[in-house]
């Protein structure tokens, strides 16, 4: 299984340099990996050292909590874009989801995905947060905005993705909306675990390990 064409390379530490971003973008040359992602700050010094391949930039928006207002989301995202990203990650804003706003959890990412158009957007569910019943409202209210990716976690929170709770976004959205799963995933075997159960993406660190990436 060539399991590069899943991987989304990620440098989302607060103290990243220029030069991590130079590393991170070098290596995802050499590797032909499907994306980067990244903070907007370096959207467009990444869309400089990509735009001689077909890599994908991946931009996250109200990160990683979630909690900012719509339009400041949407503006982030539109910033981004016009500095080159092509893929846009935006945090479910959790507390609304806990007090059961259902409504205002899904305005909030269908104001994002229209002003976006046709660019994907991926909804970062920080599933280690959440109990199975709100993992599944997540994800119908996901369903109902028509968002392109769902993504189990930030990196900035207690766990990332398990295979328990990929096989309950599964069951829940089918073949509807592309899964991202995201944190904790530290090798080959491991992702190929959650591409068989049909993961379309993997975010993973430099420090993810194959039988051909360095450490």
């Amino acid at each position: 299984m060539n399991i590069f064409k899943h991987i989304e390379l990620t440098q989302l530490d607060p103290a990243t340099t220029e030069r991590d971003i130079i590393d991170l973008c070098l290596m995802a040359k050499e590797q032909y990996v499907h994306s980067v992602c990244i903070n907007s700050a370096y959207v467009a010094l990444a869309n400089e050292l990509l735009n001689d391949s077909d890599i994908k930039i991946c931009s996250v928006i109200g990160f990683p909590f979630g909690a900012t207002d719509t339009a400041s989301k949407i503006h982030e995202a539109k910033s981004a874009i016009a500095n080159g990203a092509t893929e846009i990650d935006m945090v479910l804003n959790l507390g609304l989801l806990k007090s059961k706003n259902y409504v205002s959890v899904l305005k909030d990412i269908s104001d994002v995905k229209i002003a976006i158009g046709n660019i994907p957007l991926k909804v970062i569910l920080e599933i280690s947060e959440l109990n199975k019943n709100e993992i599944i409202k997540a994800c119908q209210i996901c369903l109902d905005a028509k968002v392109d990716f769902i993504k189990t976690s930030t990196g900035f929170s207690k766990g990332g993705a398990t295979l328990t709770v990929v096989k309950i976004i599964k069951k829940t959205i089918r073949n509807n909306i592309k899964i991202c799963a995201f944190h904790g995933i530290e090798d080959e075997e491991a992702a190929v675990k959650y591409i068989e159960l049909g993961v379309d993406r993997i975010g993973v660190s430099r420090q993810f390990k194959t039988n051909s990436m360095a450490a």
